[in-house]
């Protein structure tokens, strides 16, 4: 798999696309697609945001094909796997929170299991344009954020991002919070309206 991510990495943009739709689909390739579009950024400050635009559309038509592949037949997966424990504890935090588990691991550059949360979200038949903007506005901060890094900062990014991944941890960690806290909110007002 290294040598077949290499290759495409060799290819500059077009490589972008297929690595990001590959990853977003499923194919567990950690870290490269940042590293190529920090790197094509950096070589062409110019394109930086086109390769971000390239990056995005390879990885909405991935995670549309994950998403879909689990409308398909992933209930029954879903089923089997989520009866019980810890299987059983996600599916009720996923259905109670919905996109939330789709949208921070889809704007983090730290590792999270993001295709899980795709996969749930296919197999719990969440409404295609909620997904899809989810996806998006996720995508578009994270490629955006790295392709200017890439413009500004050159190669030398990637050592930023890892020097300071605790900072991204943690305004990821407020983000998170954010929208634990207006779920909270929102949910306290609907149990108030129904109860009236």
């Amino acid at each position: 798999m290294k040598a077949f991510a290499a290759k495409l990495v060799a290819w500059g943009p077009p490589g972008l696309f297929l690595l990001t739709l590959l990853d977003s689909a499923g194919v567990p390739i950690p870290g490269v697609v940042d590293a190529l579009l920090i790197f094509l950024a950096s070589k062409s400050p110019s394109m930086a945001f086109l390769y971000a635009g390239i990056a995005l559309l390879g990885s909405v038509l991935g995670c549309l094909f994950l998403f879909f592949l689990a409308r398909k037949g992933g209930e029954k997966f879903l089923d089997k796997h989520t009866a019980t424990g810890r299987g059983a504890r996600f599916r009720a935090w996923y259905v109670h929170y919905g996109l939330i588990t789709v949208f921070i691991p889809a704007v983090s550059v730290i590792p999270m299991p993001m295709k899980i949360a795709v996969f749930c979200a296919g197999a719990l038949g969440v409404r295609v344009p909620a997904f899809l903007a989810v996806i998006v506005a996720a995508r578009a901060i994270r490629y955006g954020a790295l392709a200017w890094l890439g413009q500004r900062m050159g190669e030398n990014a990637l050592t930023w991002i890892s020097q300071h991944k605790w900072q991204i941890v943690g305004v990821l960690g407020l983000m998170a919070a954010l929208l634990f806290l207006m779920i909270k909110i929102a949910d306290r007002r609907r149990i108030k309206s129904n109860a009236a």
